[in-house]
């Protein structure tokens, strides 16, 4: 799976990846593209130029500003494509002539990763949240109500997927700033007006849904994997104090839709076949339609976190919100998370039917929440660079860069699978005019 343009053995986009993304240049729109080692291979070019001519698709959808068309028209187009590609970019290619040997052509598809903006892959209509993580769901009860252990997990929890439905125009690709939210939250137990004091992430997984079905149609639950495109890391930003405060009865609302992150490249899911893993035993038997006959329905993804803070001050003669940084630094708060999924995506995509992206936590300490004990414990850190600075969390600060990363290790000579990075930066409150 070597490939004639050179890639890292670090590099997260080897041959066996090849990530659909959209990008722009300083000449060029937003367009569809698929990353290679430092690469960007702009898949409007190839269309354009027919070298997909022979393969039965409307190839004129890799010609779009966004990933929408090409994902609907399935599962075995997508092969194929994939299979083209991946003939084009190998080392030993049968179709050098195609790309490798054609240096004009060469010259106007492949793009430096380094000279391009990424934008959202694909235009998002809706998105459906689900809390299938048992070990997050467990550490979560046992923090909410510490003295009845599990009595605070739904008993809904073990038979069939829940969730609740985010606000599309708050998803925002990966390097986009948000500011600290405002929202309702108890003050010894009184409602009271602020910005949010515990400010979380959650390390999530999303998938994004290729093809569709009509409004009451069902999808059988060994088919529900057809219709979806493919993977993005997903940080699901949590303003824990007004989620919780407005979370009875009802789900979350305000403390939930006021920023969501995703990485750029959609990862396909042939790319992750190698890495596909048995899920966590449900230890509880569900009904037949969610009942897969495929075991092997989780993946074996890795994700780390780390957190880079500004440390900064603020003057007296300075106004509100504007601040001077002082030093930066990068520390690793956690990694290697392992998946212990209660609910996988073609049962969830089954429940849904209609979701647009979905989540499965990763791993037992998927935020400072589950990993400060509800921000009673602080959350100690160290600098991964030479000052080995120290550093505590109780919750994410003004300042702080969250960024994800997550990488399936190559098997049997195949490269490296990644996703790219999920980046935030929270900056501080607004503040109204005049104040």
């Amino acid at each position: 799976m070597a490939s004639w343009i050179p890639v890292s053995p670090e590099s997260d986009f080897s041959l066996a990846n090849l990530p659909y993304g959209v990008f722009s240049t300083e000449v060029s729109g937003p367009r569809i593209g698929v990353a290679i080692g430092d690469h960007v291979l702009d898949l409007k070019v190839l269309a354009q130029d027919q070298i997909f001519s022979d393969i039965e698709f409307d190839f004129t959808t890799l010609e779009a500003s966004n990933l929408n068309a090409y994902a609907a028209l399935g599962i075995h187009v997508h092969r194929d494509v994939r299979k083209r590609l991946q003939l084009l970019l190998g080392k030993d290619t049968q179709l050098g002539d195609l790309l490798r040997d054609n240096q004009e052509r060469r010259g106007r598809a492949l793009v430096p990763l380094s000279s391009v903006s990424m934008h959202l892959p694909m235009s998002i209509g809706d998105y459906t949240d689900f809390f299938v993580g048992v070990d997050h769901a467990v550490n979560m009860a046992n923090i909410l109500a510490p003295n009845v252990p599990l009595k605070a997990i739904c008993p809904n929890f073990y038979h069939l997927p829940i969730a609740y439905h985010g606000r599309a125009s708050s998803v925002v690709v990966s390097g986009t700033s948000f500011r600290r939210p405002k929202g309702q939250i108890p003050v010894d137990g009184e409602p009271s007006s602020d910005s949010c004091q515990k400010l979380d992430y959650e390390v999530e997984l999303a998938a994004f849904i290729g093809r569709g079905n009509e409004m009451g149609d069902e999808i059988d639950v060994d088919r529900a994997e057809d219709h979806i495109f493919g993977f993005v890391l997903m940080n699901d930003w949590s303003a824990r104090d007004v989620q919780f405060w407005e979370s009875a009865p009802l789900g979350p609302f305000n403390g939930k839709n006021f920023c969501t992150t995703i990485s750029p490249w959609i990862v396909p899911l042939e790319a992750l076949e190698p890495f596909r893993t048995v899920p966590k035993a449900p230890g509880r038997e569900v009904l037949p339609y969610l009942s897969q006959e495929k075991t092997v329905s989780a993946y074996d993804i890795p994700i780390q976190v780390s957190l880079e803070a500004k440390l900064r001050s603020w003057f007296g003669n300075i106004p509100r919100g504007r601040v001077q940084q002082q030093e930066c630094g990068l520390v690793f708060c956690t990694d290697d998370r392992t998946p212990h999924p209660r609910w996988m995506p073609p049962p969830i995509w089954r429940s849904a039917c209609d979701g647009h992206a979905f989540r499965t936590t990763r791993g037992e300490l998927g935020c400072f929440m589950e990993s400060t004990l509800g921000g009673t414990t602080p959350y100690d850190m160290e600098s991964n660079g030479p000052s080995k600075k120290k550093l505590s969390r109780r919750y994410v600060e003004d300042g702080d860069t969250i960024t994800f990363t997550a990488q399936a290790r190559g098997r049997d000579g195949l490269g490296q699978v990644g996703f790219g990075v999920c980046k935030g930066e929270v900056l501080p409150v607004a503040v109204a005019p005049g104040v």
